[in-house]
């Protein structure tokens, strides 16, 4: 039987021997790929042939790819993995490297994949071919982003992982600012793997003056299409929403998916990627991230 972790090795080791032209057999006839922090707005491809045509287009001409430091996290839906990952990526045009972020939410049934949800780190993979001015230009040309309704908030056992984690989203929504800290172990471990130039926090106090700094800036976001995925491992959580309201009167939407240890009610470990890409492309600052690499 092959499981879900197999097809993504399949898929994986096929993108770093450059078999792109074979990939797509890895997909059902009907799957569908999401790019929720895709370039400069959301993409969404339906079916096999759609799904070769990316790969034997666009990425095979571009970029090499070697994937390492592979983590797969095994979920209680059988058909459901999550895989985080870096690549060594190699412009084909400018024969520059860089190292990539990755992370991907797989669901795999019969042994093909059905539905994927795949983030990468668009800036770096556009930097290494030279092409922060296209990012930009992209991004000037891009049209309002689209808003999902807002449903009513979930309210699930506050010590439990998705309780601890809704409580940290909801209460960034309101504003809660420093008190988020209050949700982390001392020590803990957070990145922000696509976010140029950010350090690891590890105190309370750090963490205090990073919520502080997010609550000041008076913008008003409520949480969407909040998702989560339970680990076998029963310290995992694994959560995808989006932060959503308006700014400067233009609609605003922040795609997310982080990947969480929760121990005992506590953020132990997070590694949160964030669209920081998109931020700073709808407010026209991605040059100044960029040279944060």
């Amino acid at each position: 039987m092959t499981t879900p972790r197999d097809v993504f090795t399949a898929l994986s080791d096929g993108i770093s021997e450059g078999r792109f032209s074979e990939l797509s057999a890895l997909y059902a006839e009907d799957t569908v790929v999401e790019h929720p922090q895709a370039v400069p707005r959301p993409t969404r491809l339906t079916g096999r042939a759609a799904v070769h045509e990316r790969f034997a287009g666009v990425l095979a001409g571009a970029l090499r790819l070697k994937r390492k430091n592979v983590v797969v996290h095994e979920t209680t839906d059988p058909e459901v993995i999550v895989a985080e990952y870096g690549y060594d990526a190699e412009s084909v045009e400018t024969g520059r490297t860089i190292e990539a972020a990755n992370i991907q939410v797989l669901r795999v049934r019969d042994g093909l994949i059905v539905h994927s949800r795949d983030y990468h780190d668009y800036l770096r993979l556009a930097v290494v071919r030279d092409g922060v001015d296209d990012l930009v230009k992209a991004y000037e040309q891009a049209p309002p982003r689209e808003l999902s309704p807002i449903g009513p908030r979930t309210s699930s056992d506050p010590e439990s992982r998705r309780g601890v984690f809704e409580r940290l989203v909801y209460g960034v929504s309101d504003k809660a600012g420093p008190a988020l800290a209050e949700l982390y172990a001392e020590p803990t471990h957070v990145t922000h793997p696509f976010q140029p130039g950010s350090e690891v926090v590890r105190t309370r106090e750090e963490l205090r003056e990073h919520f502080g700094r997010a609550a000041s800036l008076g913008v008003d976001f409520e949480i969407a299409d909040l998702v989560t995925y339970k680990g076998t491992d029963p310290e995992i959580l694994i959560a995808e929403f989006a932060y959503q309201g308006t700014y400067g009167g233009r609609p605003v939407r922040i795609a997310n998916i982080f990947a969480m240890r929760i121990r005992d009610g506590l953020v132990v470990e997070s590694r949160d990627y964030g669209d920081h890409l998109g931020i700073a492309g709808d407010l026209g600052t991605i040059p100044e991230l960029a040279a944060k690499l």
